[in-house]
C-alpha cells in the first residue's frame, strides 16, 4: 500500500512527497483508515515504528478538509517534555502545506512561555501537545474553551500510568466534550492500559504491532563486568571509534554525571541529560547532540522514549533497566526505520537474573562477549543469583515530599 491510496487531501500528500515518504509503516497502514473513519483506536506499537505520524496525518487531513478555526481541535497528552517537543516538530514538518498550527505545552519555562501557551489555547492553535501537569495548570485558570476539541489523543499511555498520571488523565478527559474521537497509543498493553481504555474509549478498533520486540536491525551484545570495571570498559569501547551519535543509558543521575566526567577526561566530548538540569539546559544539550557538536549523550531513562534523532548507531546500557520493557525502548533509539545499529549492555553479577527476564521478553539470547585484553575476568552469567533484598531499607517519604510533576 502507498500513502496515495489512503485518501489524503492534496495538501497532506504534497507534504508527504516533499518529505520523501511513499509507503506507510504497518502501524500507519492499520491505524490511519480507522482514524479517518472517525473511530476510537487503541494501538500498541513500540517506538520507532512511525506511530506519531499514524495519528498526526489523519488529524492534519481533517484540518485540511474543514480548515483551521479559532478553537483548539486536537489535544495530545504525552508523558514528557521531550516527547511533546518531538511531536510538535513532526507536526510542523507534515503540516507545511496545510496551514495547521501546533504548540508544545510543558512545564519548566518562564512566565513568558506560560503566556505564549495561554495565547495558543485561547486564540486556537489547531493542535496542542501537552504534558499532564502543565495542561492542568492552564485548565485550572478557566480560560481554555474545549468545545472545539474533536480529537483527544494519549501517546505513550503506559509510560504516563507508570509515572502516576492516571488521575490527571481522567481530570483532563472530564474537560473534553463527550462527543469526540479518542486515540490511545502505547508501547505495551498491560491490564491497567486496558482499564483506562475501557473508561475513555468507545467501541475502539484495537491494533497491535510487534509488541516488545527490538528492531531486527539492532545487533545486540553484552559484557559481563564488575561495577568497578564499567568506566574503563566504556572508555575502551569509545576511544578512537568513529560514530555519528552514541547514547549511553544509566538508571541513576549520579552515575550519568560520573560517566560524563570520565569521558571528558579521556578527551571524548560528552554531555548528560538528567532531572537536575533545567528545561532550557536539557534542550540545549539535545540541540548540541542533534547538530553533532557532541557525539556522546549520557542520559537517564528520561530519554528512553520521546527522542527521534537520525544516525544514532550505538546505544550502551551502562546498567540494566529495572523494567524489561525499558530495555526495548532504550535500544530502540538506534536502527530507526530501515537503518541498522548496535546495542551493548553491561551486566554485573547481581543483574544476570534481570537480564534473563529481558532475554525472555525479546525471545532472544543476547551474545555475551569476552572482556577486552587487559581486563580482569568479569562475573559468571548466573541467572539464579538475584540482587539481595535489603530488609532495612526505609520506605518512609521525606519531609515535605511532593509527587513529581511533568
Amino acid at each position: 500500500m502507498k500513502f496515495i491510496e489512503l485518501g489524503f487531501e492534496p495538501q497532506v500528500l504534497e507534504a508527504l512527497e516533499a518529505m520523501g515518504f511513499d509507503t506507510p509503516t504497518p502501524i500507519q497502514e492499520q491505524s490511519i483508515p480507522a482514524i479517518m473513519s472517525n473511530k476510537d483506536v487503541i494501538a500498541c506499537a513500540q517506538t520507532g515504528t512511525g506511530k506519531t505520524a499514524a495519528f498526526v496525518l489523519p488529524i492534519l487531513n481533517a484540518i485540511s478538509k474543514k480548515g483551521s478555526s479559532d478553537k483548539v481541535s486536537t489535544v495530545v497528552i504525552v508523558p514528557t517534555r521531550e516527547l511533546a517537543v518531538q511531536i510538535d516538530q513532526q507536526v510542523e514538518g507534515l503540516a507545511y502545506f496545510t496551514n495547521a498550527t501546533s504548540l508544545a505545552i510543558y512545564g519548566g519555562g518562564d512566565g513568558q512561555t506560560f503566556e505564549s501557551e495561554k495565547k495558543a489555547l485561547t486564540t486556537g492553535a489547531d493542535i496542542v501537545i501537552c504534558t499532564p501537569g502543565r495542561f492542568i495548570s492552564h485548565l485550572n485558570m478557566g480560560y481554555f474553551d474545549s468545545s472545539g476539541v474533536t480529537h483527544f489523543i494519549l501517546d505513550e499511555a503506559d509510560r504516563m500510568l507508570d509515572m502516576g498520571f492516571f488521575e490527571d488523565i481522567m481530570k483532563i478527559a472530564e474537560y473534553m466534550p463527550k462527543q469526540r474521537q479518542n486515540l490511545m497509543f502505547s508501547a505495551t498493553m498491560p491490564p491497567k492500559i486496558r482499564q483506562l481504555a475501557n473508561q475513555l474509549l468507545v467501541d475502539p478498533v484495537s491494533i497491535s504491532i510487534a509488541i516488545s520486540k527490538p528492531n531486527e536491525g539492532i545487533l545486540q551484545a553484552a559484557y559481563l563486568v564488575h561495577n568497578h570495571q564499567k568506566i574503563n570498559l566504556i572508555k575502551h569501547l569509545l576511544k578512537g571509534k568513529d560514530h555519528d551519535h552514541i547514547i549511553v543509558f544509566s538508571s541513576r543521575k549520579s552515575t550519568v554525571k560520573d560517566i560524563v566526567k570520565a569521558l571528558n577526561q579521556q578527551g571524548l566530548p560528552a554531555k548528560g541529560i538528567h532531572s537536575d538540569l533545567t528545561q532550557q539546559e536539557r534542550e540545549n544539550v539535545l540541540l548540541d547532540f542533534k547538530n553533532k557538536k557532541i557525539k556522546i549523550l549520557v542520559a537517564t531513562d528520561i530519554l528512553s522514549r520521546g527522542i527521534d534523532i537520525k544516525g544514532i548507531n550505538l546505544v550502551i546500557n551502562y546498567d540494566i533497566p529495572s523494567d524489561a520493557e525499558d530495555y526495548v525502548h532504550r535500544i530502540g533509539r538506534t536502527a530507526r526505520g530501515d537503518n541498522t545499529g548496535v546495542a551493548i549492555t553491561f551486566i554485573n553479577g547481581e543483574e544476570c537474573y534481570n537480564f534473563s527476564k529481558i532475554e525472555k521478553l525479546i525471545e532472544k539470547e543476547v551474545r555475551k562477549l569476552a572482556l577486552p585484553e587487559g581486563f580482569e575476568p568479569g562475573p559468571e552469567y548466573n541467572i539464579e543469583q538475584k540482587k539481595p533484598y535489603n530488609k532495612n531499607r526505609n520506605f518512609k517519604k521525606k519531609k515535605n515530599w511532593k509527587p513529581r510533576n511533568s
